[in-house]
């Protein structure tokens, strides 16, 4: 794996993750990672109420809107790229969110392995390509 920028945990093409709201490091709608995401925002979760309040918890707030960021905040069911490890953290906690394998990048395998990712996985198109 030469190239994981472009490529998700399933060997295949990253697929979008978001695009309302625009997600991603680089605000591509896609968990593709690079130098600059020191975070590695690999991960593509579809949001819930659980993992919400544990991020919340635990210092990164997905739900309050910051506009000056032009930051929506986030509800449940809305689709996000988020850090590997934060992930791994909610996981670890009982927290974990519902994961899109076909736009979870490549990169996220560093910090958790591809069978616990699939334990999570959902369908690209079982989780609305908008959210």
């Amino acid at each position: 794996m030469d190239d994981i920028k472009n490529q998700n945990v399933l060997g295949e093409e990253l697929v979008p993750c978001s695009i309302d709201p625009v997600t991603g490091f680089y605000r591509s709608g896609s968990c593709e990672v690079g130098p600059e995401d020191h975070g590695c925002h690999a991960v593509c979760c579809v949001m819930t109420d659980e993992f919400l309040e544990f991020s919340k918890s635990v210092g990164n707030d997905l739900s309050t809107p910051v506009p000056e960021f032009g930051f929506p905040g986030l509800q449940t069911g809305q689709r996000w790229c988020v850090c590997a490890g934060r992930w791994k953290e909610a996981l670890d906690a009982g927290f974990a969110s519902p994961v899109v394998l076909e736009a979870t990048s490549a990169a996220a395998l560093k910090y958790v392995s591809r069978s616990i990712l699939e334990e999570y996985g959902v369908d690209a198109l079982d989780s609305d390509l908008d959210h």
